[in-house]
Formats: structure tokens, C-alpha cells, sequence
């Protein structure tokens, strides 16, 4: 039996979700189940991600087509409960066993702005069994979130000029 980690992809640098869909393949490609959950990105297409399944299941609990910081206040108020199913889901994905791996894309974006705690975050990650590994990706990271982590990756946009 293989030891799960929870592993953090943060930073201001694009590469993150994909980052975390690359190490899903691999995961799949060995024959196991992986879960994600995106939070706060609004729809996009998702069509080729589909043709992952069934060893990889994309799942995304809000129902605006539009980005989380886009909408009203009370269309934000909305989704913060679809979010908080997305949460629970996360929670009941772990407890049975249902993957090797859960990729909770762009959660660290739900502590960085107060629609749920570190200590929330904190109850999802203790629900994991010992064989089952977490990604979670964000721009900030915090040193609570830190302390729940085995590893973290932090990715930066550099300027880089090629003369």
C-alpha cells in the first residue's frame, strides 16, 4: 500500500491545475481512480477532460458560467452554498475510499477569501485515509494551510528576455 500526501501547487504563476491534471494522469495511467473538484473558475471547457473518465471524474459544484468574483452579491451568496456541497462531496469522496487521488483545484482561493477557514480545509484533509494523496492549488497560501501539507510546490511567473 502506497502513502497518500497532501501536496500544495500555490503561487502567483500560471500552471497550477495543470500541474495537478498531469500528476491525474499519471495516477490514472497506473489504474487508479482520481477525483477533482474545481472551485471558483467558472465553466470552461470541460469537453476534453471528460473523455478522461471514468478513472478521472472532474466535478464542479457551482452553477454560474461566469467566475465567482464576477457575480452579485447574492449570486454569491448562492454558490458559496454550492460550494460548501462541493465540500461535503470532497469530504464523503474521502471517507469511502472512492479515489487514490482528490485534486481540490483553486480551494486555497476559498480560505484567501473568508468563504471557508483553514480549520474547515483541515477537516477534509484528516477524512483521508492513509493510502489516498490531496492536491490542493491556490495563489496564497497561508502558514495554517501549510501545516496540513507533506509537500509544497510554489510556482512564480518569471521574466525571462532571450536576447
Amino acid at each position: 500500500m502506497e502513502q497518500g500526501v497532501v501536496q500544495i501547487y500555490s503561487g502567483e504563476g500560471h500552471g497550477k491545475s495543470a500541474a495537478a491534471l498531469g500528476r491525474a494522469i499519471q495516477v490514472a495511467s497506473s489504474g487508479k481512480n482520481v477525483v477533482i473538484i474545481n472551485f471558483l473558475k467558472g465553466i470552461q471547457n470541460e469537453e476534453i477532460l471528460k473523455r478522461l473518465e471514468p478513472e478521472i471524474k472532474i466535478f464542479r459544484f457551482e452553477k454560474s458560467e461566469e467566475e465567482f468574483f464576477n457575480l452579485s452579491e447574492e449570486r454569491q451568496k448562492e454558490e458559496i452554498s454550492n460550494i460548501k456541497n462541493g465540500l461535503n462531496f470532497a469530504k464523503k469522496v474521502l471517507t469511502t475510499g472512492e479515489c487514490a487521488l482528490l485534486i481540490l483545484d483553486e480551494v486555497l482561493g476559498l480560505v484567501d477569501n473568508g468563504i471557508i477557514s483553514v480549520d474547515d480545509l483541515k477537516h477534509i484533509v484528516d477524512a483521508k485515509s492513509d493510502d489516498v494523496s490531496i492536491i490542493m492549488t491556490g495563489i496564497h497560501l497561508e502558514d495554517g494551510i501549510c501545516e496540513l501539507a507533506d509537500e509544497i510546490s510554489k510556482i512564480e511567473a518569471m521574466n525571462y528576455k532571450i536576447f
